[in-house]
């Protein structure tokens, strides 16, 4: 214990002196370092390994949902588990290349969506039913978004809820389902609730709802996403228990009827920075912070959910948010370079910058899969990795959406130049090596986890937030990455 008080002694030090550290937190290293860590090793049989294992079978996850899926302490910080997509999807587990192939197609999809609501800048309104497009590429199957299980209702049903940091609303189909896609646990049947209670149209909680429509007296809500598909049906006030915690009167989306590619959850559980999304309607019960952990692609483990300040954790490097008036739903960060190899590549801060008219900038997404750059960016990124990995075999062609690739079959271990993320005011995020060379088959091909976009938008994807410890301060409006890793 002394030691390891003496470990976040020393990270403070350094984070105070400008500089940051690499430590040692339960066999995991932390995601900071210093920029002259220039080489990072990769296991590539162990990867090609994890990738051909089949997840445990989803009903060891109901299971253990029933009691351990969310604990409360006397700080009243809540945990949940997060689980990865593959984990609840067994029942058609394809091979690793069609599942990659079919997620990097939702994942197009979702790039587009949001580029095209967050690049028009001045002039467009962002209403509640234009942020959600990302669960198109959480349902699909294997498509490797992050799910947690809530009780919906008094008594309350268990659900899988797709996780979104990019949404203002939560919402569950409902019956009587006059339309729905298939999920995993019945349809939530609001009259067997006694804690259900419809919205009014002059309620202050419809009023909060953009373009909100009204229908014999009743709120209803409709969100529409980028490819046709929809939730449409009343708002309505209803308890949620996060494992013993019940949270009473959450405004929730009953949806009667849906559209879409919405296979698997039950719905969605927005946690963007709006006061309509759970963390906003939380409000005072959790100081406005939430942290998560999102588990690596391929693992039978859990990452996690946790709400309330006391959820903040000691040792983490701050960086600060930057806030966009024209989508206040996303997660905007104040990233400054890249680096390759402990050296930051030849980009200009410019290409990174949020303009007064909302476009541009840097997003932090759990929607989207593969990290986007303005393709000045990308092209400085992709070729300074090139030259870090002369020695290692390229394929004569991509694969998906990925223009370098290798193939690394007939190795045990490789040596990568690091990547890093230059932030303002200092902090430099360097990745683990599995975060930006990912395999794409079952045979030893791996690819360089990013893409380049022709908008000024840039996305920081969920493979390069896999096991990092993140934690979000709304209220005093900054991020915070490490100490810890999942």
């Amino acid at each position: 214990m002394a030691a390891l008080k003496a470990l976040v002694m020393v990270l403070v030090l350094h984070l105070l002196s400008g500089g940051v550290t690499t430590s040692k937190t339960n066999n995991h290293n932390t995601a900071f370092t210093t920029s002259s860590v220039k080489y990072q090793y990769l296991n590539v049989q162990k990867t090609i390994t994890a990738i051909k294992t089949r997840p445990s079978k989803a009903t060891s996850y109901h299971e253990m949902s029933k009691n351990t899926d969310a604990t409360t302490d006397v700080n009243s910080k809540l945990r949940l588990k997060l689980v990865h997509r593959d984990v609840i999807s067994v029942g058609n587990y394809s091979d690793h290349r069609k599942r990659l192939d079919d997620r990097m197609k939702r994942d197009l999809n979702r790039v587009r969506s949001l580029t095209r609501r967050l690049s028009h800048g001045g002039g467009v309104s962002y209403e509640v039913n234009d942020f959600g497009s990302e669960v198109i590429s959480g349902m699909e199957q294997g498509s490797g978004e992050y799910f947690v299980r809530i009780g919906v209702g008094s008594p309350p049903r268990d659900q899988y809820m797709v996780i979104d940091s990019g949404s203002d609303i939560v919402w569950v189909q409902c019956q009587p389902c006059n339309q729905c896609y298939k999920q995993s646990d019945p349809v939530f049947d609001p009259s067997d609730s006694a804690s259900f209670a419809g919205v009014s149209c002059s309620s202050t909680v419809c009023d909060r709802l953009e373009n909100a429509g009204c229908h014999s007296g009743r709120c209803r809500y409709e969100v529409s996403y980028g490819d046709g598909s929809y939730t449409k049906g009343i708002l309505a006030l209803e308890t949620i228990t996060l494992g013993r915690t019940m949270v009473h009167n959450v405004a929730i989306g009953c949806g009667h009827k849906n559209r879409g590619m919405f296979v698997g959850a039950a719905g969605l559980l927005g946690l963007g920075g709006g006061s309509m999304s759970f963390t906003g309607q939380l409000g005072g019960q959790t100081g406005g912070a939430f942290g998560y952990c999102l588990v690596s692609r391929g693992s039978n483990s859990y990452g996690s959910l946790v709400f309330g300040r006391d959820a903040m954790p000691v040792g983490a490097v701050w960086v600060p948010l930057v806030r966009n008036p024209h989508a206040p739903s996303f997660y905007y960060v104040a990233l400054t370079g890249l680096g390759v190899g402990g050296v930051r590549v030849p980009v200009s801060e410019d290409v990174f910058r949020l303009n007064e008219f909302g476009q541009g900038g840097v997003v932090m997404d759990t929607g989207t899969a593969v990290t986007r750059l303005p393709f000045a960016a990308y092209a400085a990124l992709r070729d300074s990795f090139i030259a870090g990995t002369a020695g290692l075999p390229r394929t004569t062609e991509g694969v998906s959406i990925f223009d370098t690739c290798y193939d690394l079959f007939n190795y045990n271990m490789v040596r990568v130049p690091t990547v890093s993320f230059y932030f303002s005011s200092g902090p430099v995020l360097t990745l683990p090596a599995r975060n930006f060379l990912i395999p794409v088959d079952e045979m030893g091909t791996f690819c360089f986890a990013f893409a380049p976009t022709s908008s000024k938008l840039s996305i920081i994807g969920n493979i390069q937030q896999e096991g990092i410890q993140i934690s979000v301060d709304g209220a005093n409006g900054f991020v915070g990455f490490g100490p810890n890793t999942c």
